[in-house]
């Protein structure tokens, strides 16, 4: 079984509070604890973003589909700007925002950007510094052959992959050193959402990607011959748009989304018995918590009560959340939580949401010893741990919040309140 991760630490997670006192240490499941500093708030400072992007200390995580340039499974592999500097001519950020949107053209391909932050635990010399604040300055870049810049990116990848490097296929990668799968979370869910939204959602247009790769928006005009036809000819003058509600007063149009999604940890009435479930293409043996989506109008506890309903017939009382965790598959938050079955509630029944192809409870013992010898993700399960019993349960890896709500409810979280943890 390969290695699986360290978890990052919890912020502050020596630190002794009132509320870790009340509730506990916090969990931090994986891909959080970026080491990075977003500077959210200076994502429209094109001066500032210069400045970072050609910053001899910056590295750039390159994504080609989405895929990311790695030494190996278990290290990704940066690049500086004198590596990249073919596609980034002329300085992205030599521009206003304003100034940006005004000069738009769609027929001219544009690699999509996005500033992740700066790592201010890193002295890396020189230290890229601007006011008061200090460190090693993260973009990530997209490097997909595609449109004007085909070419370049062909060279670019040829030559990454000459160096020995190679740009990591999958379904999901969950093997980087935590501090690295946060910051490839962050890079991959926002890269995927840029190439998701080309065109404009109130009219359809193309749009463009502002505010550092975290927003997109509709420009008024276009200097694309033919009304931002993509491919048509370029124009002595900036064609007008269409009007797009996305122009007028406050939209959430051109923002990235975070879908919620619930993922729970069901107990039985009495305390003794936790509620798992499988799907038909899972590994043999493999089960794991339920999950489902968060809906419109609806609180997080009410979310867990319907999923586990529906999925299993099992109805929930009480519901605590445990833990969160960012999911970059696409752009997900995982909301961890904790529920107890009601007493007459706890029969399994398969017949709503067909999702399902088994659900049964499971002792915790059971859990337990799942936990020590049979976690693993679902592409490596044909790998088995020293002390694993084939045809015993199989669980997820420590690397997903469902093995971290698991260790909690057999570790007596919550039956036996904070001073368990």
């Amino acid at each position: 079984m390969p290695t699986q991760p360290e978890l990052p630490a919890p912020a502050h997670a020596d630190l002794d509070s009132m509320l870790s006192r009340k509730f506990g240490k916090e969990v931090a499941n994986y891909f959080s604890g970026s080491p990075i500093n977003r500077l959210s708030f200076l994502r429209t400072d094109n001066k500032f973003l210069s400045a970072a992007l050609n910053h001899p200390s910056t590295s750039f995580l390159l994504l080609n589909s989405l895929a990311p340039l790695a030494h190996s499974p278990t290290s990704l592999a940066y690049s500086p700007f004198s590596d990249i500097s073919p596609l980034l001519t002329p300085d992205p950020f030599s521009k206003s925002e304003e100034e940006h949107i005004s000069s738009f053209n769609s027929t001219q391909t544009t690699p999509q950007l996005i500033f992740l932050g700066v790592d201010e635990s890193d002295s890396t010399t020189p230290i890229f510094s601007w006011n008061i604040y200090s460190g090693k300055p993260f973009f990530a870049l997209d490097v997909t052959p595609k449109g004007t810049l085909k070419d370049a990116c062909e060279t670019l990848i040829k030559s990454k992959e000459d160096d020995g490097l190679t740009f990591l296929q999958g379904r999901a990668h969950m093997s980087f050193p935590a501090s690295q799968a946060a910051i490839y979370a962050e890079a991959r869910a926002l890269m995927d959402w840029n190439a998701r939204n080309p065109f404009c959602a109130g009219c359809g247009q193309p749009t463009l990607s502002v505010n550092a790769g975290f927003k997109r928006t509709c420009p008024p005009s276009d200097w694309a011959g033919i009304n931002g036809v993509v491919g048509s000819t370029t124009s002595d003058k900036p064609t007008p748009r269409a009007d797009c509600a996305t122009r007028k007063g406050v939209s959430n149009l051109c923002f990235p989304r975070t879908d919620p999604t619930v993922i729970m940890a069901v107990l039985s009435a009495d305390g003794k018995r936790v509620l798992l479930g499988r799907q038909k293409k899972w590994p043999q043996y493999w089960y794991s918590t339920l999950a489902g989506f968060c809906e419109p109008a609806e609180s997080v506890e009410e979310a867990v009560r319907r999923e586990v309903w529906e999925e299993s017939g099992i109805l929930l009382g009480r519901v605590q959340i445990h833990s969160t965790q960012p999911w970059p598959y696409p752009a997900n938050l995982m909301i961890g939580a904790v529920g107890q079955a009601v007493p007459g509630g706890e029969e399994v029944v398969l017949k709503h949401d067909p999702e399902l192809e088994d659900a049964k409870w499971y002792t915790l013992d059971e859990v337990r010893e799942a936990l020590r010898v049979g976690t693993g993700g679902l592409d490596d399960m044909s790998k088995t741990n020293e002390g694993y019993v084939e045809g015993n349960l199989r669980l997820p890896p420590r690397t997903a919040i469902a093995n971290q709500l698991l260790e909690a409810v057999v570790g007596g979280w919550a039956t036996s309140g904070a001073e368990k943890l």
